[in-house]
Order: C-alpha cells, then structure tokens, then sequence
C-alpha cells in the first residue's frame, strides 16, 4: 500500500516498501503529538518521581509526596498541577485533604515496563 503524501511523492526513497511501513507505523500526527507531551511531563525528575511514587502506592497528598520525593509542597502543587492538566493524574477531595493518583494507565505500562522494569 502506497501511503506516501502528495507533498513528499516526489522525493526519491531506497525502500519505498519500508518507508510506507514506516509511515503507517508513525500513524495520526495528533497521536505522536498527545504521546510527546506525555513523554514531556515524564521528562522531569520530580515529576516523574510523583509518578513512581503514585504508581506505587497508589493515592498519596501532596504533604506526603514531598517527604516521599524529597521536594518542597509548592513544588509538588506545582509538578501536579502540570500532571492534572496532561491528564496523568486526577485529585479527590477527602475534607481539606486531595490525595491524588495516577490515571493515565499507558504511563502506568511506561511506568512498568521502561523505569521500574531495570530493578528486577
């Protein structure tokens, strides 16, 4: 199957075959968007250290996130109010307390399979 778009049709290619494997491989252009600001907000170490530690765990407050990350509470508001906005992670109220949690489950498989998958 011949997916090459018309603005790149002209252009010469070795293996014609593989490179329309390789365009149907990359896929929906907003697809590789959505997951490049996931890999983004898994870039940080402290964000990706609330993650690990969500992933984990499971619901945890942000006072409990800096002692367990060994970041300031601002810091931590701040890194999930960035994670919340990706859709990441989510908050429930419990009174005056939010414990938030991991809910984006293809960053829990990241979480799984690529950081926590060297430790066994």
């Amino acid at each position: 199957m011949h997916l090459v778009p018309a603005d790149r049709a002209d252009r010469r290619t070795i293996d014609g075959h593989r490179v329309c494997e390789a365009i149907a491989a990359i896929g929906d252009t907003e697809h590789v968007r959505a997951w490049a600001e996931r890999f983004a907000l898994l870039a940080d170490p402290g964000r990706l250290s609330l993650l690990l530690a969500l992933y984990e765990t499971g619901p945890l407050a942000v006072t409990d996130l800096a002692v367990a990350t060994g970041m300031r509470d601002p810091a931590v508001s701040q890194a999930l109010r960035l994670l919340r906005a990706g859709g990441l992670v989510s908050g429930e109220r419990d009174g005056r307390i939010i414990r938030y949690r991991l809910v984006d489950t293809a960053v829990a498989e990241v979480l799984a399979h690529g950081v926590l998958g060297h430790q066994d």
